[in-house]
């Protein structure tokens, strides 16, 4: 590990001579010429492929993405910011039927979408930097709070959703929130009356958030927050700005969820203390397949372990089929693990794994809830899953394998770059200020 660039002297850097020892060993040697290539392994079980099957298209495609990016100050005290942008976009297939898919025209699709998006960004402070008059941890919780509660255009709509499925509010029963650790005290003991965004802990009677349940304060230290906490607050708004949707139409008119597909950028999961969100959503994706209002909701994973495996399998799959994972194949031949412990994704997926080859070039992983969990879930378990394969290839993107276009457009608006994009916000916030309030 090198010494790194100090304010008088410069950085060490890495041996042009280093090469030489590992060249000259002859224990390198020796590996190198007992290494041979292999053919790509296959699966010591066969995977399961059956044939697609489809259903009528759906006509409205919303879907979102969310973006990260980190911006450190060079200078001492090495103050650290994060910025967090989501972004959520609406499309009509028959407008998107007009575009080339592999070339679009920019000016059109502005004009396609400058009605149908909705943004959020969120600035962190997360390493020596504070808000008058709090510390970072404290600053933090008001910053996830008021993040959710502010939005420009829909005001305290996206909380509302959060309560919506912290309360299960689309049932009647209006069960109580579980105890969580309170932010002041630590105590196992918090909760918050039904129905309410905030309250008070019977401990210490320290203000509570009903973010807190959420439990964004547990990964962090009195003055530093680490990237983690921004990340964690990206995945959970994309969750809730997809699901305001879902709310709205299911208040109003339930019946238009009918003609609607909800798209997320990556698997249908939350992790760690989030995933306290995840039974409450297969509660809900439940109720509402029995109320005869599914909600067609698909999440598309581009990279990962699920990724690498259809690369390594899907040419031998046949056009037009596909293939339901479940849990010892997830185990012993993604994840390389044996046949124990808890299923797969028991306590934090919302969605089965699919794998889906629609021809040579279209292959995709994607995820679709069953509403209750299934540790082996068959076809008829996943909700839509006909009307969501009819769609699919409709809304395929030209310019990446496997792309999906609303996928593509959410991503287009919501990404965030570390040159300019991370450079640019730098110099937008007061860096006297910054740098002033850390010394």
């Amino acid at each position: 590990m090198p010494y790194q660039p100090g304010g008088n002297l410069p950085g060490e850097y890495a041996s042009k001579l280093g090469h030489l020892d590992v060249v000259k060993s002859e224990l390198m040697d020796k590996l190198i010429q007992s290494f041979e290539s292999q053919t790509l392994p296959k699966p010591n079980t066969a995977p399961k492929w059956e044939s697609i099957t489809t259903g009528e298209p759906l006509s409205t495609i919303y879907s979102v993405d969310g973006s990260y990016v980190p911006i450190p100050f060079e200078d001492w005290p090495y103050v650290k910011l994060g910025c967090v942008k989501v972004a959520l976009v609406k499309i009509d297939k028959n407008e998107l039927s007009k575009f080339d898919t592999s070339t679009p025209h920019p000016m059109k699709l502005r004009d396609l979408l400058s009605e149908s998006v909705l943004r959020h960004v969120n600035l962190f402070p997360l390493r020596h930097v504070s808000i008058t008059g709090t510390n970072t941890y404290h600053a933090v919780r008001r910053i996830v709070f008021d993040g959710m509660k502010n939005h420009e255009k829909l005001g305290d709509t996206v909380l509302q959703t959060l309560k919506w499925l912290a309360y299960e509010k689309w049932d009647t029963k209006k069960p109580f929130l579980p105890n969580f650790g309170c932010p002041h005290c630590e105590k196992e003991v918090a909760t918050i009356p039904y129905d309410c965004e905030t309250g008070n802990c019977p401990q210490c009677s320290g203000e509570l958030y009903l973010t807190d349940w959420l439990g964004f304060h547990q990964r962090m230290a009195p003055d530093n927050a680490p990237e983690e906490v921004a990340i964690d607050y990206m995945n959970v708004y994309e969750l809730l700005l997809l699901f305001t949707k879902i709310r709205l139409m299911w208040e109003d008119n339930p019946e238009n969820l009918s003609k609607c597909l909800f798209v997320k950028d990556g698997p249908l999961q939350l992790t760690s203390q989030f995933a306290k969100l995840v039974p409450r959503i297969r509660k809900f994706l439940e109720y509402s397949r029995y109320a005869r209002f599914p909600v067609y909701l698909v999440g598309q994973e581009k990279r990962g372990r699920f990724y690498e495996h259809l690369e390594l399998i899907g040419n031998d799959a046949p056009d037009g089929s596909l293939f339901v994972l479940y849990d010892r194949y997830i185990k012993e031949e993604i994840q390389q693990r044996p046949n124990t412990g808890f299923p797969y994704g028991e306590f934090t997926n919302y969605g089965a794994k699919i794998l889906v080859k629609f021809n040579h070039n279209d292959k995709m992983v994607i995820s679709i809830p069953t509403g209750e969990y299934k540790r082996d879930p068959k076809i008829s378990d996943l909700i839509g899953l006909e009307r969501i394969l009819a769609t699919l290839p409709e809304i395929l993107s030209r310019r990446f394998q496997g792309g999906l276009l609303p996928v593509e457009l959410a991503h287009g608006i919501a990404s965030l770059s570390n040159y300019p994009s991370a450079r640019l916000i730098k110099d937008f916030t007061n860096t006297s200020k910054i740098s002033s309030a850390g010394s």
